[in-house]
């Protein structure tokens, strides 16, 4: 029977992940599979495997067939490197100790490299969401500064529009108080005008 380690698509539409599964080549992509092997979520950045390591290792000296997608995973995880020093260790060239130590060091350097990428990732993003806060910050200012000069505008306007009322209120002023004074100093000229005319009567 042709035995395959391939995909099982999950999920709903847009936001699919997959289950890493061991098949008939013939059983349908979202069918019936012989064993569960992980997950895989390329959704996340970076993408999360899930995999049991030793069953994968197991199914591959078998003989079960990775898909390319599959292919990559297990690489990406160490489990085609580890079937190939164990293929060593088989045939004489390495001795298990030897095979050991290779893949703990390659296996040390695997994670150095993706601490580093994920630090990465991290660091562009936090000086995306920085750059965001800044702009927002901006926009903020600038829309304040608007507010504040719209504000100003309305009191210049309203100011100007009660400049000519105080003005016609001043001047209603002045023209009462100069007949005021006019009709006080008539009426300080009629006063020895009329004590006089008695006495010459």
């Amino acid at each position: 029977m042709p035995v395959k380690i391939r995909l099982s698509r999950q999920g709903k539409k847009g936001y699919a992940f997959y289950h890493i599964v061991v098949a008939d080549s013939r059983a349908p992509r979202d069918g019936r599979f012989i064993e569960k092997l992980g997950v895989y979520n390329p959704n996340t950045n970076p993408a999360t495997i899930d995999l049991c390591f030793e069953k994968a290792l197991d199914w591959l000296q078998k003989g079960a067939q990775p898909t390319d997608t599959c292919r990559a995973i297990l690489s990406g995880k160490g489990v085609l490197y580890k079937k190939h020093l164990l293929g060593g260790v088989s045939k004489g060239a390495l001795t298990e100790e030897q095979a050991v130590a290779k893949f703990d060091k390659w296996l040390s350097e695997k994670e150095n490299k993706t601490s580093t990428a994920t630090r990465k990732l991290t660091d562009a993003k936090s000086a995306a969401e920085k750059s965001r806060l800044e702009a927002e910050a901006k926009a903020k200012e600038e829309k304040a500064k608007a507010i504040r000069a719209k504000k100003e505008a309305a009191t210049q306007v309203a100011q100007a529009e009660e400049a000519p009322q105080n003005a016609e209120e001043t001047v209603e002023e002045s023209v009462e108080e100069s007949v005021a004074e006019t009709a006080a100093e008539v009426a300080d000229q009629a006063a020895p005008v009329a004590e006089e005319a008695p006495a010459e009567a």
